[in-house]
């Protein structure tokens, strides 16, 4: 299968160079040079990963993936010149799935393109499971579906981010179990841990935002001081 990515950056110089990269290794490639072009080629094409820059005139990449994100789930790497961390915590909470910095190693991008694919794929290749009870989760007033891939607080629908709806349903599949920041980025991300505990972090704030009556006060999902996470019934 070949897979159609779309590269958006505002430097056509970066762009061809990633298209180089892509079609070496059999991707096609769309190309836009701003967050509005990204949108019109995301509405007239089916497209399977987004490689987006964050500086760009007309619309910048963080307002492009929140728009992107309000109807579309595919994978979305953000490629930046900024390098702190809290810039790539922004990413990831807007609904990135992956934060490059530039100067960029071609062999990285490809690696975390792959990465992307295979874990979106993984995900999207499960919706079809055989309806019985093991598919139903449910934990306080929290319930996942995870044929439909939908999560419902109190019984009402709620939208969740990929990553958070996949660390949510490894939760809930431990239920009153200890999980450390590593484990869950392991299972979750299926990669070795790097930066975790700060990762799995954001993601648990964003999470009880959702479903705890008052996030601050937690009383389904809690930390364990010292040892990770548990969601409690």
């Amino acid at each position: 299968m070949s897979y159609r990515i779309l590269v958006c950056d505002d430097e056509k110089d970066i762009v061809n160079a990633i298209e180089i990269y892509l079609k070496a290794e059999g991707y096609e490639v769309l190309k836009a040079y701003d967050g509005l072009q990204a949108l019109d080629v995301l509405q007239s094409e089916v497209v399977d990963l987004l490689i987006i820059d964050v500086m760009m005139p007309n619309l910048d990449g963080i307002n492009t993936v929140l728009k992107i994100r309000t109807q579309n789930n595919l994978p979305v790497i953000i490629l930046s010149a900024k390098s702190e961390f809290e810039d790539k915590v922004l990413g990831l909470n807007i609904g990135a799935d992956d934060y490059i910095t530039k100067p960029f190693n071609a062999i990285e991008l490809l690696a975390r393109v792959k990465s992307n694919l295979r874990r979106f794929n993984t995900l999207r290749g499960n919706e079809n499971v055989v309806d019985d009870d093991s598919c139903i989760y449910e934990v306080s007033r929290v319930k996942i579906d995870d044929d439909k891939k939908e999560v419902y607080v109190d019984g009402e629908a709620v939208t969740f981010t990929r990553y958070e709806y996949n660390l949510l349903l490894f939760l809930m599949q431990n239920k009153n179990k200890v999980l450390s920041s590593n484990q869950i980025y392991q299972n979750v991300w299926g990669e070795e841990p790097i930066n975790a505990k700060k990762v799995i972090s954001v993601h648990v704030c964003h999470i009880r935002e959702k479903i705890e009556i008052n996030p601050k006060k937690p009383d389904i999902l809690k930390s364990v001081y010292g040892m990770g996470y548990r969601l409690e019934d």
